[in-house]
Order: C-alpha cells, then structure tokens, then sequence
C-alpha cells in the first residue's frame, strides 16, 4: 500500500541525498571552515554553560532572563514568545519560569491588553544577575573574535 504518495518500497530522499550533488563541489577549505566556525559555536556555549552554572545559574534560567530582557521593543515577553525564542515548548517555558520565579530571577504580570495573556518581567535580582552574567559573554565573544566568524563561500 502506497503511503503519503511513496510507493510501497521507496523510500523519500533524505536531506543527505538532496544535498549529496553539492558536496561534490565543496572544497577542503569549506570543510574546514565550517568545521572551525562550529567549534567556534561549541566552544562558546560551553563557556557559557560553565560560566552560569559557576554564578548557581542553570543555562536554561540565562537563556530565559536573556530572552525576556533582550525582546525587540520591551523588558518583557510573553510565554508564547518565549517558547518561539527559546525553541521550547510551551509547557517547558512553563516550569521554567515557575522555577525562575521560585529563585526570585523573573516574575508574572498579568498583560493588561488581554487578560489571558503572562507578561514575563525580570526582578531587580534577575537584573542584576544578568547584567553581570551578560558583560561576562560579551567579553568572552570579544575575545574569541573572529572564531565565530561565518565562512564565506562565494554565491
């Protein structure tokens, strides 16, 4: 019996398959600059990883405080927003504000425009927190330069 347009048998292409054409065109040089960039980006985010955990902050917690302070326009996001951001599910965004709230990092606020709707906010703690925590990225981001920097393949 024949499955979402497969025949019985076949099997889809895979994104390995589709991009297998491409390969053939890459170069040493293109391995080795992704290669660098993404131990670029590992080498951050165990940074940081460490670095939060070493201040009794989860990553999590600072990726939420960081995401609430860092929302385009305002100090605050709502829980739906947040899920999009963090790409979490809501329910996950959930308890990881309960917990945050526990730890006095964020609270609730009730959005004034739609009832229904959980504004988000940091407390003056959270603040504080991610300020420090915040400035400790920055200068590690401004050490590692050009580590994170993108590769460039020509178009």
């Amino acid at each position: 019996m024949a499955s979402h347009g497969v025949a019985s048998g076949a099997r889809r292409p895979s994104a390995a398959d589709e991009g297998a054409d491409t390969a053939e065109a890459l170069t040493k040089e293109d391995f080795e600059a992704l290669a660098r960039f993404r131990f670029g980006i590992r080498r951050y985010l165990r940074f940081s990883e460490e670095t939060v955990r070493r201040h009794g902050v989860r990553p999590q917690q600072y990726q939420l405080m960081l995401a609430i302070k860092g929302f385009p326009g305002r100090d605050w996001a709502l829980i739906r927003e947040l899920a999009e951001r963090l790409q979490l599910r809501h329910h996950s965004v959930v308890e990881l504000v309960d917990r945050a709230q526990a730890e006095g990092l964020v609270r609730r606020t009730t959005d004034p425009d739609d009832a229904r709707a959980v504004r988000v906010v940091l407390t003056a703690q959270g603040e504080r927190l991610l300020g420090r925590l915040t400035a400790l990225h920055r200068d590690e981001l401004r050490r590692m330069d050009t580590a994170l920097a993108l590769p460039h393949w020509p178009t």
